[in-house]
């Protein structure tokens, strides 16, 4: 059995109910441990993107409610999910996240309290490999805690929920496992930068070498100068790269999709 189930029997009535929402695709290595740190919530949600690996069978495994659905972009994704959860207050969690004890205990008295707040943010933190990044843009702060009937997600990648009311802020963190390895997290920056590319398009922009070679450049050295990403050695480096080499990923996407826009005018 798993520590959901075991943990569902055990909760105080006294709480308010919590569904949580993790979408996938082909996340076999992370999802069990997405899993684990969410089982104090009386509803999780997996909504995948039609996984072509193991994801969807450690899913059912855990006795978990699954919803496939197509990919068409990470707002829409996680809206359509949102609006399937059975509880008011939703916690959303990336297949590559993990929700720490501290963060646990922290979301439980929270909803044992009444509150004006219509959603909180909480503290996210890198990881590369399993190394915690303690500097070069280590940790940021982001709105996960949600009440369903006013929080709404906008965007296509890198996507921000719009809270209609007050938000809040947890001082639990999140862990983040950003990166792996370079293909995978090759392959996470350039899916990004094609959605970026298409939120970028509509408005009307110009894409030079200051676009593809100076913003890429400034964005490494702001992550591992600047923000002393250096100190953290050699996953200091890789975050910092990674960081400069998405942005530039985006602008060559964008290029592209500028050059193809024209031919189709001529």
């Amino acid at each position: 059995m798993s520590l959901y189930n075991d943990y569902t029997n055990q909760k105080s009535r006294s709480l308010a109910k919590l569904t949580v929402i993790i979408p996938t695709l082909n996340e076999e290595s992370n999802i069990q441990r997405a899993l684990d740190s969410v089982f104090f919530a009386d509803e999780i949600i997996v909504i995948d993107s039609f996984s072509a690996d193991r994801t969807v069978e450690i899913v059912r495994n855990n006795n978990i409610r699954l919803i496939q659905r197509t990919f068409d972009d990470f707002s829409s994704q996680k809206n359509f999910a949102i609006q399937q959860a059975s509880h008011d207050w939703v916690l959303l969690v990336d297949a590559d996240e993990e929700v720490t004890p501290r963060l646990q205990k922290e979301i439980r008295s929270t909803l044992s309290k009444t509150t004006e707040m219509v959603a909180y943010t909480c503290i996210r933190r890198n990881f590369v490999r399993k190394k915690k990044l303690k500097f070069g843009g280590h940790t940021n702060k982001i709105i996960r805690l949600i009440r369903k009937d006013r929080c709404t997600y906008h965007g296509l990648v890198h996507e921000k929920i719009h809270a209609d009311g007050p938000v809040g802020a947890l001082k639990g963190v999140l862990n983040h496992y950003t990166y792996k390895s370079f293909p995978q997290f090759k392959d996470k920056i350039e899916h990004y930068a094609v959605l970026r590319a298409k939120e970028l398009i509509q408005k009307k922009p110009v894409v030079g070498f200051f676009h593809l070679y100076i913003k890429p450049l400034a964005r490494f050295c702001i992550h591992y100068f600047l923000k002393l990403g250096f100190l953290d050695g050699r996953e200091g480096f890789v975050f910092s790269y990674a960081m400069a080499y998405g942005v530039q990923q985006r602008f060559k996407e964008l290029e592209e999709l500028i050059a193809t826009k024209n031919e189709s005018r001529i």
